[in-house]
């Protein structure tokens, strides 16, 4: 099997760099672009230690026209918003690409103008498959854009799909309460991420219904449900670098426990070579999946209040980001899903 010629672009981020040490070791594939903006003419050993001796050259500047000829795919690890003109500029050149901003993750444009403003590529919108391949296979697998899912929505939707799409969660409200690591935040450092800042605190951001990942969570469980969900999110900010768990408090049809969420659970992922549902009432820990594509998902019942405890955990980088972007890009290319994912968590 011939190999597939492959572009990341910013590379030299967080997300890029992770994609970038997946993808060298990926058997079908050969990175023959790796490029960056602030960080081109540098050497790659020396903007990304981890590969110096194993990557030699420089990081390269963005020219659409070359990018085409020397590669078969293009993922985009870029800014929200800086991505859209430039995955439309690759597309309109024939290029499949894997987008893993924000930039057409959500279907309507009215939705998107109110959470992430401008929008440089709307006729491309409605085009794109939402990368989550345990849910949207088949899209994925016949289309040339692929926008990869966020952090927090993968994990959060991850356990509460399987739920919705049977019919046995009640029209109430829903809380999900996540929590990540600071690299979630990106390479860039800021006051509030720098290590003075988080070491030795823990807190709630973006409250009140105003983080950009609840119209992303919203929108996969109505297309998943076929009804309007609507979701109070709250995130949090943990002292480590990798990982989120999310916990999402639901109200079941009556007959439904635990054991029969983990069923419908693990009827939805049989055969996913990512998704690991745990026996009923255990709790998922991010350590178990830090530095993997796996995805551990539970189910908790509280008979006191009625509450069914729905919980995920992904390291946010790979399933979160990176890893899910190659399961998207083995399905595009016709692969084994799992293909070049299949490394354990790094525990402890």
């Amino acid at each position: 099997m011939s190999l597939t010629r492959v572009a990341i672009l910013g590379a030299t981020g967080y997300t890029g760099a992770e994609l970038l040490r997946l993808l060298l070791q990926h058997p079908h594939v050969r990175v023959t672009e790796i490029v960056g903006q602030s960080k081109a003419g540098q050497k790659i050993g020396a903007v990304l230690p981890g590969l110096a001796g194993i990557v030699s050259g420089d990081v390269a500047t963005y020219d659409a026209a070359r990018i085409a000829k020397s590669a078969d795919v293009a993922f985009a690890c870029l800014p929200h918003g800086a991505s859209g003109k430039i995955v439309a500029e690759l597309h309109g050149l024939g290029m499949p690409v894997l987008d893993l901003s924000a930039d057409f993750r959500l279907r309507d444009p009215k939705v998107h103008a109110e959470w992430y403003g401008h929008d440089d590529a709307p006729e491309l919108r409605a085009k794109a498959a939402y990368g989550l391949p345990e849910l949207f296979r088949d899209a994925i697998r016949s289309s040339a854009l692929v926008a990869v899912p966020g952090c927090f929505p993968t994990a959060s939707t991850l356990p509460l799909a399987p739920l919705f799409e049977a019919g046995v969660i009640e029209d109430a409200p829903l809380v999900i309460d996540a929590k990540s690591g600071v690299s979630g935040a990106g390479r860039v450092p800021g006051e509030r991420t720098h290590f003075a800042e988080t070491t030795e605190g823990f807190r709630a951001y973006k409250t009140g219904g105003s983080h950009r990942h609840t119209p992303e969570i919203e929108q996969t469980l109505a297309r998943v449900s076929g009804r309007e969900v609507r979701v109070s999110f709250v995130p949090h900010l943990v002292p480590m670098t990798r990982g989120i768990l999310a916990s999402a408090y639901v109200r079941p049809k009556a007959g439904i426990d635990a054991a029969r969420a983990t069923e419908l659970a693990r009827a939805k992922y049989e055969g996913s070579p990512s998704v690991h549902v745990l026996e009923p009432g255990a709790c998922p820990d991010t350590l178990w999946v830090r530095g993997s594509n796996r995805a551990h998902v539970s189910y908790t019942l509280d008979p006191r209040t009625g509450w069914l405890l729905c919980q995920g955990a992904i390291d946010n980088l790979v399933k979160g980001a990176s890893g899910q972007a190659v399961q998207c890009f083995n399905l595009l290319r016709g692969y084994d899903e799992g293909t070049g994912l299949g490394g354990a968590a790094m525990w402890p």
